[in-house]
């Protein structure tokens, strides 16, 4: 499945409208907030059709998946967005994380825990809120909003110590680019130690730079080190190698177009993130180049001053990085 999905979920008392256009998105929330609710109106439509007093507005069958028997019920779901209620402990599993990998399912998760086996991006992590209340049995309309974002200053941020969640290409540029300057650019070696570095950290100004694309799991534990950090900063683009294709190096029509609307491309069967997507498709668009992209190692002509102020000029006047 690609593309976006416009979903209107109602019955008598609530209604719901939201889009999806990723394979996972997740809902977090407080307890009381229309979490389970939005979940089980989808089950009682999959139950009992229009005498459940839900209709369900989608371009897509919609469905839940829960119980022991998930992966053979999830092995007859095809081109479906599935809701999965927390609760469910396979979520939770490297097993559910490999059946849903190849899947061309969309997925909405409900769960109040980040899933770690899973690459989500912080841009899908929602809430859901009330706007607006009608008299009698009118629907209380509910609709999902963003709870993270990229936490940089209205000024011009100067890191002392930068941290980059790979040990790749992303970090041998930022890494090569600092080199002449008192900045620290250090590995993560990996998102999941991003967290642990930044809780034993000193009260530096540091920049995080990550792959916002699959740091979903990872966004709740960080944010709560931050909220005492005001000196921590966080800049989350959906990956390096998207910096580099937004930056113009890459010319073309296409990958223009790409860009604007990421999720009439990506095939959820094919990219379990938007993250390899967007590195699939700049080694496809410089191979043969002078700018042959590969992600074990850097090009050194992504460091050419031409081309590095090109992807600099990507990050905004928000972050001094030389």
């Amino acid at each position: 499945m690609k593309g976006a999905h416009r979903l209107i979920i109602k019955n008598d008392f609530v209604k719901y409208d939201f889009t999806v256009k990723r394979n996972i998105t997740v809902i977090q929330g407080d307890s009381a907030t229309g979490k389970t609710t939005l979940v089980e109106m989808v089950q009682d439509f999959s139950d009992r059709g229009i005498d459940s007093g839900v209709t369900i507005q989608c371009d897509k069958e919609c469905d839940v998946l829960s119980g022991r028997n998930w992966k053979a019920i999830l092995s007859s779901k095809n081109d479906s967005i599935i809701f999965l209620d927390e609760g469910n402990e396979f979520v939770l599993t490297d097993e559910f994380a490999k059946s849903i990998e190849e899947s061309d399912n969309y997925y909405i998760i409900v769960t109040r825990e980040g899933l770690p086996n899973l690459p989500y991006s912080v841009d899908e992590i929602y809430g859901i809120r009330n706007s607006g209340k009608y008299g009698g049995l009118k629907p209380v309309y509910n609709e999902l909003y963003h709870i993270y974002g990229n936490r940089l200053p209205s000024e011009t941020i100067h890191p002392d110590i930068i941290i980059t969640e790979d040990s790749n290409s992303g970090f041998e540029f930022f890494q090569e680019i600092s080199k002449n300057t008192k900045k620290n650019v250090i590995s993560a070696e990996g998102k999941s130690n991003i967290y642990q570095i930044l809780k034993d950290g000193k009260d530096e100004n540091v920049l995080v730079i990550a792959d916002g694309a699959a740091f979903g799991s990872e966004i709740g534990r960080v944010f709560a080190v931050l909220k005492n950090r005001k000196s921590v900063f966080l800049y989350l683009p959906e990956s390096f190698e998207w910096l580099i294709l937004k930056s113009g190096l890459i010319d073309g029509n296409e990958v223009k177009e790409m860009l604007q609307a990421p999720e009439e491309y990506i095939e959820s069967s094919e990219y379990f993130s938007w993250e390899r997507f967007f590195t699939a498709m700049l080694i496809k668009f410089s191979k043969g180049t002078y700018l042959q992209y590969a992600k074990s190692k850097l090009n050194k002509n992504y460091l050419n001053e031409k081309e590095r102020q090109k992807i600099i000029v990507v990050l905004g006047d928000a972050i001094d990085l030389e």
